[in-house]
């Protein structure tokens, strides 16, 4: 596992204002589409897709952690970073996940209830940063091992 990269001086600020500017734009969003029926189907479509993609390339057993489908032994090439959230699955390697990224991913699954299917175009809008992109942040910088712990 790679060092937790040092975080510039300025990134609590910068992370702030993501939540910020995240915040604006969900008032944007029409209410029937966030945490509503409309979104426990975008939801489900990806809790099914996690289920197939995991299933697919997961070379271990899958393990239930934190309300989550915990599928490891992925490859790397299929999946971002240390892992990824898709509906209530996270795909990640062979590394057994820890409490604190459990916790994180945890969060992210929660944002795919409130979204659905606008949770994958929202994250992407949000940018590929960590320290700026407001999912990432509001899952919780340290626990998703962006930022190191006391920083």
């Amino acid at each position: 596992m790679s060092p937790i990269p040092t975080p510039p001086a300025d990134w609590r600020e910068r992370a702030d204002a993501a939540v910020r500017r995240g915040r604006r734009w969900d008032r944007l969003i029409p209410s029937v589409l966030l945490d509503s029926p409309i979104s426990r189907l975008g939801y489900w479509y990806g809790c099914a897709l996690g289920r197939v993609w995991g299933g697919l390339w997961s070379t271990g057993r899958v393990e239930h952690r934190n309300g989550l489908r915990v599928f490891r032994g992925i490859p790397t090439w299929a999946f971002p970073r240390g892992g990824v959230c898709v509906g209530d699955c996270f795909l990640t390697g062979d590394a057994r996940p820890t409490d604190a990224v459990l916790r994180h991913e945890a969060v992210h699954e929660r944002q795919w209830r409130r979204y659905g299917f606008l949770m994958p175009v929202l994250y992407w809008l949000a940018g590929r940063d960590p320290l700026r992109n407001r999912f990432e942040i509001e899952a919780g910088l340290i626990d998703g091992n962006y930022v190191p712990r006391g920083s």
